[in-house]
């Protein structure tokens, strides 16, 4: 992972809404695991004081950095986190 990529990511995360969001979104995958569910946006609002047009503004800007993936499940919109991007920040955070 390259500098700019990296710069890119902390700075996502560098917000305050964008990382209680983010770490909403992956405790939502770690209760829901075993059940194979997904991470409705609609969940995160009723967690977060955060109104609509904000939290899609910081999906957005956490989708520009390889943080999250969303797809359409019906009228729902669905956000998980990209495990690829989380290991190679936990590669480069674990570096000796």
């Amino acid at each position: 992972m390259d500098s700019k990529e990296l710069s890119k990511i902390f700075k996502a995360l560098s917000n305050e809404n964008r990382l209680e969001i983010y770490r909403e979104i992956a405790k939502q995958e770690d209760v829901d695991y075993e059940q194979k569910c997904d991470c409705s946006i609609a969940e995160i609002l009723s967690c977060l004081k955060i109104g609509a047009p904000t939290i899609s503004h910081h999906l957005k800007e956490l989708s520009n950095a390889n943080l999250i993936t969303t797809e359409k499940n019906g009228k729902f919109l669905m956000a998980h986190i990209n495990k690829d991007t989380l290991e190679k920040i936990k590669s480069f955070i674990e570096i000796e």
